[in-house]
């Protein structure tokens, strides 16, 4: 949480794309929660994605999955979206860029948060 918003975050492994290109498809749901007594727009977003061990790539863009949304004090906002990796695990961390009335801007960091697929046992 920072200043009064809330990240929660549920990854799942979804898929596996075969050769020649494999990935790993992954999908997050996410919670954007408003505890605070303002109101706030989410402006943009910053991925850090580690794909194995150690390979980073960054995504930057304006909001989420299309949407600037306002968050009322109290307000929630969900929503999913994919993520491949060129590994069979990894993990990712991020901020979302807030603004509040009068053009004050904050970071809310995003804790990282684990991208496994499911182990197997035969």
């Amino acid at each position: 949480m920072t200043r009064g918003i809330r990240v929660d975050v549920e990854a799942r492994f979804a898929d596996r794309r075969p050769e020649p290109d494999p990935a790993w498809l992954f999908r997050y749901d996410i919670a954007i929660t408003n505890e605070s007594e303002e109101l706030v727009q989410l402006l943009s977003r910053h991925w850090v994605i580690e794909h194995g061990e150690g390979q980073l790539e960054e995504v930057r863009g304006p909001g989420v999955v299309g949407a600037r949304p306002y968050l009322v004090p109290g307000e929630s906002f969900h929503y999913s979206s994919w993520c491949p990796l060129r590994a069979p695990f990894g993990s990712m961390r991020g901020s979302y860029l807030m603004e509040i009335p009068g053009g004050n801007r904050f970071k809310v960091e995003i804790a990282q948060f684990t991208l496994s697929e499911p182990v197997t046992l035969h």
